[in-house]
């Protein structure tokens, strides 16, 4: 529609033979009937007009006129007037049509058809230069509305992008809040574990020192006439215990001692202990005790956790200076603490309303060693032990802040079922010197220790061969087979453990007692030939009472 060309000729047959002419030169051309037609027509699309002049005379204008001061500010729509020849000037009401017309072009006739043609041409490319104005004025007005458009959403977008990168750096943060905090417990649990190790070998040798010096100082007492020597040797046997004590603290962190672990009810343990933590704390300390009505019951080593709780009630009396409250109680509890996977666990709290401890200093208090006492005040080994112990007993043991004084430590342990009654126990092993006569081989690669337990069980009435090292023990009991076999759990070449599976080809039914101050939790447990274990440093009589039951089966 917008490429055709409007014929306005009222007279004759001119309309018919200009549209032929158009026709022949390739343009659609639609014939209007009159000047209202043609405004009509020019609403619906046209490339230009061609009109006479004569056509024009006494019509109505008006249609025409309004949509021509109507056009788009791109439109300048062309006309061709074909004028009748005159002389002289045009009237003025001829000249006020031609005005009204704006953009046109006058030909008078008569005109040759190369002339029309080369007119209608130059029309038509004014025309289209039009059409791509209009083109070109449109783009820019989508693309000034797609500017406006993203402009009134900038802000919006900007404080999407805003808050995405926002989001992002806050996950990013925490990631690497949680990369540092995994960094750090990696860290630490790499140096407990290497201090550990540590520890546990010195408590090892340390233990074989101390089962020397002990068991020998114990000798003495026996066998010693005179009182005064007896008092010496006890006061000097005293000091061995208290230095067995310590490496009993040092294994219990490094988690390398020997726990007996049993189902232990936690109300009737801390019942247990009232006693002993009254004559512990003192009068001045107000001592509260709050029990779970749930009753857990716990695996745990009794002794070893009782000794935890008493560690941690002394020094709760010690952070509160002779006076204030220490709380004690039990529960049940399905909060997962660090390091412990999810499920239920037997609780132990012991607070106290001290001076409490400073919050850098809390991630390092089990540390062996590490203590806020005054010089000399403490070993700085009860609460590693403490943790050792919960450790080692499948739990572990946490520390925190109670309000701006005081301090909670808990003792985690995992939950047991309440066993069965026990029947009655049986009879007290035999004491010391009413052994029955047999015979017994020791193996211990440390002199002085395979010395003592030789003289013990030659002063219980047995008769002993020795043996250092675990080689020579077996090639002694491939002569002869002994009543009993003592040997020592770490020895250079084979251990303990090793020597028993080997004896037990050469005698199966020789009973063995295992005698070690460094054993890993479960090592003695792991194998049948082994009667009991025999943790170093001991006394005359615990080595009588366990070389009796292992006789007794």
């Amino acid at each position: 529609m917008e490429e055709r060309i409007l014929l306005l000729a009222l007279r004759g047959r001119d309309a018919p033979v200009i549209a032929q002419l158009l026709g022949r030169l390739g343009h659609v051309s639609t014939i209007c009937t009159s000047a209202a037609m043609l405004a009509d027509e020019l609403t619906r699309g046209a490339a230009m007009a061609l009109v006479t002049e004569e056509s024009l005379v006494g019509a109505d204008h008006a249609g025409m006129t309004a949509w021509l001061a109507a056009q788009e500010p791109w439109s300048d729509f062309p006309f061709i007037l074909l004028a009748t020849k005159r002389a002289g000037l045009r009237p003025k009401d001829a000249q006020r049509t031609l005005e009204n017309l704006g953009n046109v072009v006058v030909l008078e006739r008569p005109i040759h058809s190369e002339t029309l043609s080369s007119a209608v041409n130059s029309a038509l490319r004014v025309r289209r230069r039009q059409y791509e104005a209009r083109a070109r004025l449109i783009e820019l007005q989508v693309a000034e509305d797609r500017l406006r458009q993203l402009n009134a959403t900038l802000e919006g977008r900007i404080g999407e992008r805003t808050a995405e990168l926002s989001q992002a750096n806050n996950q990013l943060m925490q990631e690497v809040a949680e990369r540092e905090k995994a960094q750090a417990a990696l860290v630490q649990a790499q140096k407990m574990e290497a201090v550990g190790q540590l520890t546990g070998g010195i408590a090892h040798d340390f233990n074989n020192l101390l089962t020397v010096i002990s068991g020998n100082l114990e000798l003495i007492e026996r066998r010693a006439g005179e009182p005064r020597i007896v008092t010496y040797a006890g006061l000097a046997r005293h000091a061995a215990d208290r230095a067995a004590k310590l490496t009993h603290q040092l294994l219990a962190f490094s988690r390398r001692q020997q726990l007996s672990l049993a189902p232990i009810s936690l109300n009737a343990l801390v019942e247990g202990m009232n006693d002993l933590l009254e004559r512990s704390l003192g009068p001045q300390i107000h001592k509260v005790i709050q029990l779970d009505k749930s009753a857990p019951w716990v695996m745990a080593d009794a002794n070893q956790l009782e000794l935890a709780v008493l560690n941690l009630a002394i020094n709760a009396r010690d952070a509160m200076n002779g006076s204030g409250t220490l709380t004690i109680e039990t529960a049940l509890s399905d909060v997962v603490a660090n390091g412990l996977a999810e499920g239920r666990y037997g609780v132990v709290r012991v607070s106290d309303t001290g001076t409490g401890i400073p919050d850098a200093l809390l991630d390092k208090v089990f540390d062996p060693f590490f203590t806020t006492k005054p010089l000399g005040k403490g070993t700085g080994l009860g609460l590693s032990q403490v943790f050792g112990i919960a450790r080692q007993s499948g739990g572990t043991a946490q520390i925190e802040r109670t309000g701006k004084k005081g301090t909670t430590v808990s003792i985690w342990m995992p939950l047991s079922q309440q066993p069965p009654a026990e029947a009655e126990p049986i009879a007290a092993a035999r004491k010391a010197g009413d052994a029955a006569p047999g015979t017994v081989l020791v193996i211990d690669d440390d002199d002085g220790v395979r010395r003592f337990i030789a003289e013990c069980m030659e002063m219980l009435g047995y008769r002993v061969t020795e043996a250092a090292n675990g080689e020579a023990g077996l090639e002694h009991l491939g002569n002869e087979v002994p009543d009993l076999m003592i040997v020592d759990f770490a020895m250079t070449g084979m251990t303990g453990v090793d020597v028993a599976e080997q004896a037990r080809f050469i005698a199966p039914h020789l009973p063995i007692i295992l005698a070690t101050g460094y054993a890993e939790t479960g090592t003695a447990e792991d194998t049948e030939v082994i009667r009991a274990v025999l943790r170093k440093p001991f006394h005359i009589d615990e080595l009588a009472h366990a070389v009796h039951a292992a006789l007794a089966g």
